[in-house]
């Protein structure tokens, strides 16, 4: 991995709360901050593969002691990778996908509006079935949003939309090459755009995508690195920060800078995890990263928050 050559950060994990250890297998987070509250989303299941997950979203006051605020549930379909998306108007979306079936599985993208983080109403289907939008992120009065192909071709795709519901091809296809799949998504304030993007199979190697408005052309870097459950935050400075799963020799959940201009991932710092890890939420508030993340270094697999202190 590269990193950049000025202003080097570093990162020190001063806090390790565990927040969702309720059912066997607790994973695949989110985190943001709403309406002056945390919130958590994520799936609780039998285990890893099992078709009966449900969408458990937790509460805090100060990050530390969360209370159960809503489970979602999906008649039939085992919902995963629950992703929060705040809104222009004030509101809360979530998304997540809806899994149905074993031999072949089929894939809906589904989306949930809220006021208050708590009363999360029924689910609309948004995209196209089996093009799995993994994370989205407004800019400019448009919600722009990055899927995947859950069956061949394998592709990535942006959408935009005005509302967040009406989920239109912008970028039909964003990324082929190898199995590109998970995402993350941030703007600049001068509308850069940086996508950081997962790839599966023989090309496992990370892509970092680069584009400006209006983000119909896109320039890649391979970073060369395999990593899994992406997702990116942008500081106040404009560093990018990455949280991932590392594979490269033991696995773990880490906190990287994005070297935004030649492409890189330098690691900051590990979290205590190990095994089945990974899927961190990142949000910066108090002059602290807070890091969502679930893992199974503890036995069984739980979700946890860190606290992580930024220098440099």
């Amino acid at each position: 991995m590269t990193s950049s050559p000025t202003r080097r950060l570093t990162a020190e994990v001063t806090a390790v709360h565990r927040i969702g250890d309720s059912a066997p297998h607790s994973a695949f987070t989110d985190l943001v901050r709403h309406a002056g509250r945390w919130f958590c989303a994520f799936r609780e299941a039998a285990t890893h593969l099992s078709d009966d997950g449900v969408i458990r979203v937790l509460t805090s006051a100060d990050g530390r002691s969360f209370r159960s605020a809503a489970v979602i549930r999906q008649a039939g379909a085992d919902l995963r990778d629950p992703r929060f998306v705040p809104r222009p108007d004030g509101r809360l979306q979530l998304f997540a996908a809806a899994a149905v079936g074993q031999g072949p599985t089929t894939f809906r993208t589904l989306t949930w509006l809220c006021a208050d983080g708590q009363d999360w109403g029924e689910p609309t289907p948004v995209g196209e079935p089996d093009v799995w939008v993994w994370r989205a992120a407004w800019h400019d009065g448009a919600l722009y949003g990055v899927g995947y192909a859950t069956r061949g071709p394998r592709f990535a795709r942006l959408y935009r939309s005005t509302d967040g519901i009406d989920l239109r091809q912008w970028v039909p296809t964003l990324f082929e090459g190898g199995y590109p799949n998970e995402s993350g998504l941030v703007f600049d304030p001068d509308g850069t755009a940086f996508c950081l993007l997962r790839r599966d199979g023989d090309d496992a190697t990370a892509q970092l995508g680069r584009a400006l408005p209006p983000y119909r052309r896109w320039s890649w870097t391979d970073l060369g690195v395999q990593v899994g459950g992406p997702t990116l935050l942008r500081l106040p400075d404009g560093r990018l920060l990455a949280g991932v799963r590392l594979l490269d020799g033991e696995v773990r959940t880490a906190v990287c800078a994005v070297d935004r201009d030649r492409g890189g991932l330098t690691e900051l710092v590990a979290l205590p995890s190990g095994g089945d890890t990974s899927y961190p939420g990142l949000v910066w508030h108090d002059d602290l990263l807070w890091v969502s993340y679930y893992s199974s270094h503890e036995g069984r697999t739980c979700v946890y928050v860190a606290e992580v202190s930024l220098a440099g």
